[in-house]
């Protein structure tokens, strides 16, 4: 499996009239989650487009528990828990000290840069495969 912590502030631009932070900011915290773990196991979304591979995202479902303030220090978890096959599925967490605030998931599919469907490239699974042996 594949599992990454990243930690990151809220700004104040991040946020509603009411302090909290708008809804729509957490697909962004997905994504610097999503990116961070692609990077610690050596993968970015530029080396994956540099190869003519794009990742689009299919679906995006989002749990919202408790809101996130201004100035709140989160992190949020990233995990991969499966092997991608033609799709990659992300599951998130965010946390504000232990404190579970929003929970979701975005799956991702392969596709080449001329828009078609594709099975992941064979140096991206090579990347993986360790981590779910």
């Amino acid at each position: 499996m594949l599992r990454n912590e990243s930690k990151i502030r809220v700004r104040y631009a991040e946020t509603d009239q009411m302090g909290f932070v708008y809804y729509g900011n957490y697909a962004q915290y997905f994504e610097i989650g999503r990116v961070a773990a692609l990077k610690e196991v050596g993968l970015s979304y530029r080396s994956m487009e540099e190869n003519g591979f794009l990742l689009p995202v299919k679906s995006l479902k989002v749990n919202y528990i408790k809101a996130a303030l201004y100035d709140d220090e989160l992190t949020i978890v990233t995990e991969v828990r499966e092997l991608p096959s033609n799709r990659i599925r992300f599951d998130y967490l965010i946390l504000r000290d232990k404190e579970l605030l929003v929970e979701g998931e975005t799956t991702l599919f392969f596709m080449t840069k001329e828009a078609k469907p594709c099975r992941p490239p064979q140096f991206f699974i090579d990347q993986l495969k360790p981590l779910f042996s």
